[in-house]
């Protein structure tokens, strides 16, 4: 499933559409990912509208149009956007297009787990604005992670972190990034973590999505060999800071790979 960097990427392919009118839309209106939509207004203000900004938050994209249209676009787990010709013709899993003079953007999703919301009025839509400060913005404070921590006390930091209300945009394996570099084990209790520990949390949590935004967003490089990413699925894969065989198990649900050496389950936080 796309994560921050990852959303941020594909929210930049549709970038090239900036300050053009939409000329025409197609939509495969009996799709799921068009649930809670008044299909009618969206075509109707969509088309002439002349895509205006766009912003990505967590593993949200929200697209902002003239005439009082926003659009936003949650990928789920195979969803993306792309750009393609003017001439374009829809596929069967090409939900939504807007053409435009020299371009189509496109949404894709084959599995259909994704999910478009369409608002029209002046301000952006409540859905959007209700939600929690990004984790690489000046909001997303030690003290505002510590409480949230706090909430979860009793379950594992990894699961946790996979929480959205708290830490929008981190998935699975920013989520193993992370707590290998805050040298955390991911079945830690999160209210179990030291003062310590914690400041190492939060400081790995903005290295990680800073670090990711840089490559991953940029053109879906992956990070460098220094980063757990790049050994994490490899057969026999290790450690890349001590050399150690990597753990993997079950945590909150999902697959999760650690170290059992500077992970181990009593290791103290990285300096």
């Amino acid at each position: 499933m796309p994560e921050l960097a990852e959303v941020e990427y594909f929210r930049r392919r549709w970038d090239a559409g900036l300050g053009c009118p939409i000329l025409g839309v197609a939509m495969q209106a009996d799709k799921r990912v068009f649930r809670g939509n008044n299909l009618e207004t969206l075509r109707r203000i969509l088309s002439g509208a002349t895509l205006v900004s766009s912003q990505a938050r967590g593993k949200q994209i929200l697209f902002r149009f003239s005439k009082r249209g926003w659009l936003g676009v949650h990928l789920g787990m195979t969803g993306e956007l792309r750009q393609e010709l003017p001439d374009f013709a829809p596929g069967k899993h090409d939900h939504l297009v807007l053409f435009q003079r020299g371009r189509a953007l496109v949404f894709r999703d084959p599995r259909q787990f994704g999910r478009l919301l369409f608002h029209h009025g002046d301000m952006e839509p409540e859905w959007w604005s209700s939600q929690p400060p990004a984790v690489t913005s000046d909001a997303f404070t030690f003290e505002r992670m510590r409480a949230f921590l706090q909430r979860h006390a009793r379950a594992p930091i990894k699961a946790v972190l996979l929480l959205q209300q708290g830490f929008p945009g981190i998935g699975n394996w920013m989520a193993d990034e992370i707590l290998w570099r805050a040298k955390i084990h991911p079945r830690r209790r999160a209210g179990r973590l030291a003062e310590k520990e914690a400041k190492s949390l939060w400081r790995s949590i903005r290295f990680v999505c800073q670090g990711a935004l840089k490559t991953v967003a940029k053109d879906y490089s992956e990070p460098p060999p220094s980063w757990l990413f790049r050994h994490r699925w490899e057969k026999g894969g290790r450690c890349p800071r001590d050399g150690a065989v990597l753990g993997r198990g079950t945590v909150g649900g999902r697959t999760t790979v650690w170290c059992p050496v500077c992970q181990s389950q009593r290791s103290r936080p990285a300096r």
